[in-house]
């Protein structure tokens, strides 16, 4: 009897991890699809498209979310939304002339970012080791990005748009961090997929987008997307007020790998120098979380 309590118990303690590795891999296919849908849309129209889908499904799974919202919960995830308008734009648009997989690892570069912004606008100085993170995710974008941009020390245009996105999406795990725990997960992530598909329609007219010619692809793929979306969403909410940020991070440094499988089975592929970057990156999220003791035990 004590033994199955136990075995019963551990399920549900890991729970949250769970559920944050599964939006992972969720997450790191979404690269590709997108890569997909943009051959028969704009990036603005897209991403508009993809998140009204998701912010729908959640409001019709969720009866009754809007009972005890409050003005910091309404501010907080109007906020989160609006960071991801920059994140998503900028990352669909880069998309359109790089590798998903390349996209991926290059969105990766959030995690080094966070601790930057932290010394930044709270002025909470970097541990050591993410320093040693933050230079290795610098050389891994260097080596991945080509090598063009070993010997210029340049960025491609796609490549440029995805380290900003990358800076977006920082702020908005900042944000999340900081409002996650002061309401319901699934009216935040309503109110926040519903901020990022109004944004990015209202964008449209300002950045010269057209709306595009209807097909099956682009319909599948954003119903589709609009589906992981709202999952993911809701998972990241729900979990990151339940898992540490450091823990949370940790398990976030898969995505850009599994990206990377599920578009080596598409045909994309790494140059040699492309590999060594990508695994720099992969890394430096790892070591940015190590903790060094005085005695110099991790």
């Amino acid at each position: 009897m004590i033994l199955s309590e136990r075995e019963d118990v551990a399920p549900r303690r890991f729970l949250p991890e769970l559920v944050l590795v599964g939006i992972t891999i969720l997450w790191g296919g979404t690269f590709l699809i997108t890569k997909i849908g943009l051959g028969d849309s704009g990036p603005l129209f897209f991403v508009g498209v993809r998140f009204a889908v998701a912010a729908l499904l959640v409001a019709v799974l969720s009866p009754g979310i809007w009972r005890g919202l409050s003005v910091s919960e309404l501010f907080g995830s109007v906020l989160i939304g609006s960071t991801m308008i920059a994140g998503y734009a900028l990352q669909t648009t880069g998309l359109q002339s790089i590798p998903s997989s390349t996209s991926a690892f290059l969105t990766a570069l959030y995690v080094p970012f966070v601790p930057l912004l932290q010394l930044l606008l709270f002025r909470r100085v970097p541990r050591t080791m993410v320093w040693v993170g933050i230079a290795m995710a610098f050389g891994g974008l260097i080596l991945l990005a080509g090598p063009a941009t070993v010997a210029t020390l340049t960025l491609g245009h796609g490549e440029l748009l995805s380290v900003r996105s990358a800076l977006a999406f920082s702020f908005q795990i900042l944000l999340i961090g900081r409002f996650a725990r002061r309401g319901n997960p699934r009216r935040a992530a309503f109110i926040q997929l519903a901020t990022l598909a109004l944004g990015s329609f209202a964008l449209m007219p300002a950045t010269g987008e057209q709306l595009p010619v209807f097909t099956p692809t682009l319909l599948a793929c954003g119903v589709g997307l609009g589906i992981a979306s709202a999952v993911i969403q809701v998972a990241m909410n729900w979990g990151q007020a339940r898992v540490s940020p450091a823990r949370a991070t940790l398990i976030y440094a898969a995505e850009p790998v599994y990206a990377g499988l599920i578009g080596w089975t598409a045909g994309e592929r790494f140059t040699d120098l492309g590999l060594i970057g990508a695994g720099l990156i992969v890394s430096s999220v790892v070591v940015s979380e190590l903790r060094i003791g005085r005695k110099g035990a991790a």
